[in-house]
């Protein structure tokens, strides 16, 4: 069984600031549906209706894409442990990039990673608990250190030259490039 809230309870918060993992679900009216899994310590509650995550660069840019084109997404969080939940977060976001204004605010929040190209800010419309009992139980071990340091091996022009040319989702719809190199030390241990 389904329970709807309005917003975030500081239980669910308490939850959230637990996990290692979160899924992020966007789409456009037209083309895929997109699903990715986040890592890394980058997701924040900003507060009962707001949340945000630090996004770093990857195969694509689909989420980015579907929120100028829609704006709706979903952020789902599992546990893997006790006791069983699947927790949902549904929302309107958009992208906040560094050369944005609001960037300085949304950025605080967080300990920027080398291959940051933006912050999702996501005005919360609603949340939802499920029971959760078909997700096996999963210990999370350690983070993989591989997309920070792919994003550091490249010099800060061959990074953003190569940021800089991907201004199109899978199915063609427009993104904007960030136009900022972040070349912070890579602080997650463990081989990738």
């Amino acid at each position: 069984m389904a329970d709807f809230f309005d917003a975030l309870t500081d239980k669910q918060i308490a939850f959230v600031e637990k996990q290692p993992m979160f899924f992020v679900a966007t789409a456009a009216a037209d083309g895929r549906i997109n699903l990715s899994p986040k890592g890394y310590d980058a997701f924040r509650v900003l507060g009962p209706n707001r949340v945000a995550y630090l996004d770093l660069g990857g195969s694509g840019n689909e989420t980015h894409a579907h929120l100028t084109a829609d704006g709706r997404i979903t952020i789902m969080f599992c546990a893997f442990e006790q006791p069983a939940l699947i927790f949902r977060i549904y929302g309107h976001g958009t992208a906040v990039l560094p050369q944005d204004d609001g960037w300085d605010e949304l950025a605080a929040n967080f300990e920027i990673l080398p291959g940051t190209r933006q912050i999702f800010d996501i005005a919360v419309d609603n949340v939802q608990e499920s029971c959760g009992w078909g997700v096996p139980f999963m210990e999370h071990k350690q983070d993989r250190a591989t997309l920070q340091k792919a994003h550091k091996q490249p010099s800060e022009d061959e990074w953003l030259a190569k940021v800089g040319g991907r201004t199109e989702s899978i199915d063609g719809l427009p993104v904007r490039p960030t136009t900022r190199y972040f070349d912070e030390e890579i602080k997650v241990d463990g081989a990738g």
